[in-house]
Formats: structure tokens, sequence, C-alpha cells
């Protein structure tokens, strides 16, 4: 399928999840996510749910690297060229929702990306190779292309399921590693 389609796709599906059923989503990747990685010493890139589009929500997954020894990098996205630059969390109180319901740091300590050592990528969908399928403006892609040798890309997929997707360009860049709720995947 082209991309297009997908998102149009799963957008549809994520329509459907009760806030249970995506509670329990949420538990069951995060229980997963902290089984498998160790934190510790380490600085964190993690995404906020957009609620109005049913993400999976991250805010305890926050909360569990925080309290392991890991540093949270926020992400705030420029509009304008697709950029995101990365702000170190402190409080809830960094945070306020954009005009697209991303929440997003309004300050702080500034992290550039190439201190990352892991990056949770949100996705609508993914191939059994590892490439997503996300919202379509390249965010992450640009992020990803930036950071350095060793940093570590974790998708979170809504979904146990792989697709097959027909228009990938040499731009899409590949996670190591992807989390659903039954599985862990590992694409290196």
């Amino acid at each position: 399928m082209l991309k297009s389609e997908i998102r149009k796709t799963f957008k549809e599906r994520r329509k459907y999840i009760v806030p249970f059923e995506l509670n329990r989503i949420s538990e069951a990747c995060t229980k997963i996510v902290l089984e498998r990685f160790d934190f510790n010493g380490k600085i964190v890139s993690i995404f906020l749910p957009i609620e109005k589009q049913k993400e999976i929500n991250t805010y305890d997954l926050l909360e569990e690297i925080s309290l392991r020894g890991g540093t949270i990098a926020l992400s705030k996205s420029n509009f304008t060229d697709h950029s995101l630059a990365h702000f170190k969390y402190e409080k809830a109180a960094q945070l306020e929702v954009n005009s697209y319901g991303i929440p997003e740091p309004k300050f702080g300590e500034e992290i550039p990306e190439v201190m990352l050592d892991y990056v949770f990528v949100p996705l609508l969908a993914i191939n059994n190779e590892g490439h997503r399928v996300g919202y379509g403006k390249g965010f992450y892609d640009r992020l990803l292309s930036k950071c350095k040798p060793n940093c570590v890309f974790i998708g979170i997929n809504t979904f146990d399921e792989f697709v097959v997707i027909d228009d990938l360009t040499p731009m899409d860049m590949k996670l190591h590693y992807c989390i659903s709720p039954k599985g862990f995947y590992d694409f290196r």
C-alpha cells in the first residue's frame, strides 16, 4: 500500500479504540520497554501523545525512565522547516499543547540531537524491516538522520501487525526496534 493509504487506514482504525483499550495497550508497551532497555545515565527522547489521534500514552514511560536514572528530552516542533528541537524535561509545568494537539515544552535546557542515546518514535504502522509510516511531514526522519551512529531508535506501535509499504524513499529512516502490545521486534 502507499503511505497515504496506510495513514488513512490506521487513523481510521484508531478512532475505534476505546480509552480502556488504549490504556491497556499503553501499559503493555511500557512494560515491554522497561524489561528490555536500561536507561540509567542515558538521554532519552520521548514523544508525548496527541490525544485526539489516540496515540499511546507515554507519560508513565517518561516517569519510569526518569526514576531509573534517565534524562528525558522532549521535542518541540518547528512547522516552518519540519524539524524538532529537544529540551530537558524537568516538570509538567513546562508543557503546553500546541495548535496540532502536541504536548511540547515551552522552556528548558536545549539538548542537541547528537546527545540523544534513545529516540522513541511515534508511528501509525510499520513494515517487517523497521520502516514506519508516520503523519507524513518527515519530522522524525530528519531528526533520526542527525543522531549519533549508536543512538537507538524505538517505535511504539498500537497494533500487532506489519504492513507492506510500496513507496519507501531513501529519506525513510529505519528503526532498530519496535514495541507493540504483544511484541518486541528487532530490525538490526
